[in-house]
């Protein structure tokens, strides 16, 4: 793991508040479950990752959802539902990351966001209904709900919600990145020399 400079904490820490903030201007879509709500968060991580590396990318969804823990809480303290978000955003940035770091072209960006998208749809599927749905029955004393009762609102709600989430940040992030490409470059080049 390189050592990240002063200038990477700088952005990193600056790029963690941008995305602490874009999680409070979320909304839920609609025709699915209203506690499933969309915000564009990951889209300064994904930037953090693209120049500084996947570290720095993790980092900032680390202190996001650390943030916003501290300043919205949680009634028992688990905090269940930031540790979700934490690992749907690394599941969406890393994928993203490593396919655009291979390829270094738009089209290879377009690849690694559809990537990342259907890498954090289907294992955020996958640990709703093995981890997250048990543990927000376990800590936070939702009612229990049958197999057929989760699999339907996996598949129901929180599949479309990831694919739908994942187009969303996809479709901003790349117009960001169309505009950006050249300076996301330099500062990436910049960072390699130093």
């Amino acid at each position: 793991m390189k050592k990240l400079n002063v200038k990477a904490l700088v952005s990193i820490g600056m790029l963690s508040s941008i995305s602490y903030l874009l999680m409070l201007l979320n909304f839920p879509l609609p025709l699915l479950p209203s506690f499933l709500l969309i915000d564009f968060s990951d889209i300064p991580a994904l930037i953090a990752a693209l120049i500084f590396g996947p570290v720095a990318g993790i980092l900032v969804e680390l202190i996001k959802n650390i943030l916003n823990y501290f300043m919205t809480g949680s009634a028992t303290g688990v905090p269940v539902g930031h540790i979700a978000n934490f690992v749907a955003g690394i599941l969406y940035i890393l994928p993203t990351y490593y396919v655009y770091n291979k390829l270094k072209t738009k089209k290879g960006m377009t690849f690694g966001l559809i990537f990342g998208t259907i890498a954090m749809a289907v294992v955020m599927s996958v640990l709703n209904y093995f981890i997250i749905l048990p543990a927000y029955t376990y800590f936070l004393h939702f009612p229990a709900m049958s197999t057929p009762e989760m699999r339907t609102l996996i598949v129901t709600g929180i599949l479309p919600f990831n694919i739908l989430k994942g187009l969303f940040m996809s479709i901003v992030f790349f117009l960001i990145f169309t505009r950006l490409n050249t300076w996301i470059t330099r500062q990436t080049s910049f960072k390699s020399a130093a």
